[in-house]
C-alpha cells in the first residue's frame, strides 16, 4: 500500500534516522526496510506493530485513515445499529412493543435484562 510505505518513510524522516539505524531498531533487515518504504513489498502485522511502538502512533496513523497520531477515535457504533431506528415512529414502536405486557418481546426483554445484571427469572 502506498499510503503505508510513504509514512513509513515520513515516520523515519522525521527522527532524522536512517534506514540502516531504523532497521537496526526494528530488527530487521535493511533492505526489507527499503523495499516497504518503496511499497515494493507488503508489510507484515509484527512490522507495523513494531513502527507503532516505536514511533508511539496508531495502526490508523500508518494505514493513513487520519493525520492523527493518537488514531481515529471510534465509538463502536456499527451503521447497522445507529441505522436500525432512524426514525424516531420506529423507535417508539419498538420500546412500546418491549415493554407491553401482552407482548412476546416483554418476556424476552425480562429474560435479558435479568441476565445481565445477574438476578433470577421468577
Amino acid at each position: 500500500m502506498e499510503a503505508v510505505a510513504n509514512r513509513l518513510f515520513e515516520l523515519r524522516q522525521s527522527l532524522n534516522l536512517s534506514q540502516m539505524k531504523m532497521a537496526k531498531a526494528l530488527g530487521i533487515a535493511q533492505s526489507a526496510l527499503n523495499k516497504y518504504e518503496h511499497n515494493g513489498s507488503a508489510v507484515s502485522d509484527s512490522v507495523l506493530f513494531k513502527y507503532a511502538e516505536f514511533f508511539d502512533v496508531s495502526l490508523d496513523y500508518i494505514f493513513g485513515r487520519t493525520d492523527n497520531p493518537q488514531g481515529k477515535m471510534f465509538e463502536n457504533k456499527p451503521p447497522i445499529l445507529t441505522d436500525r431506528f432512524a426514525d424516531e415512529k420506529d423507535w417508539v414502536e419498538f420500546v412500546e412493543m418491549c415493554f407491553n405486557p401482552n407482548s412476546p418481546m416483554n418476556a424476552k426483554l425480562k429474560e435479558m435484562i435479568l441476565q445481565m445484571s445477574g438476578g433470577k427469572n421468577e
